[in-house]
């Protein structure tokens, strides 16, 4: 069983198009929706995690492609810059996935990237501006 959590731009001529039930129904691939910002006429964004058949996914991220959806892996949608982070703690307190928590051994913040489901909710509450969204 593969899994992958990946983050998708949409044009906005197919945010009313049935694209994620298309994978489930045509690629056999379950979906678990984790952040969607979807508005009539604008790009959408939505960032999911797809489980099934490795050979399926990469066919659906195929098709995907093909509808000019942008596809990109979940790690590159939110980083935190090393040299603006102090270490306060504010994110960890927010974090709802667990991809920030405090080292109780060196009290410095540990970021893990493959757990972040880019909430953005660390983003708002750094008053360092250390968390930052790369689209």
């Amino acid at each position: 069983m593969f899994s992958k959590k990946i983050v998708l731009h949409f044009p906005s001529n197919l945010v009313d198009k049935p694209i994620i039930s298309k994978l489930a129904k045509d690629y056999d691939l379950e979906f678990n929706i984790l952040k969607a910002l979807v508005n009539p006429k604008e790009e959408g964004l939505m960032v999911l995690e797809l489980i099934g058949d490795r050979k399926h996914y990469d066919r659906a991220i195929e098709y995907l492609k093909k509808e000019k959806v942008k596809v990109q892996n979940l790690d590159k949608d939110i980083k935190r810059n090393d040299k603006k982070c102090v270490h306060c703690g504010l994110c960890a307190g927010v974090c709802p996935s667990g991809a920030l928590e405090v080292d109780t051994q060196s009290m410095e913040i540990v970021f893990t990237d493959d757990k972040c489901i880019a909430c953005e909710m660390c983003v708002k509450v750094c008053p360092y501006k250390a968390m930052e969204v790369n689209f």
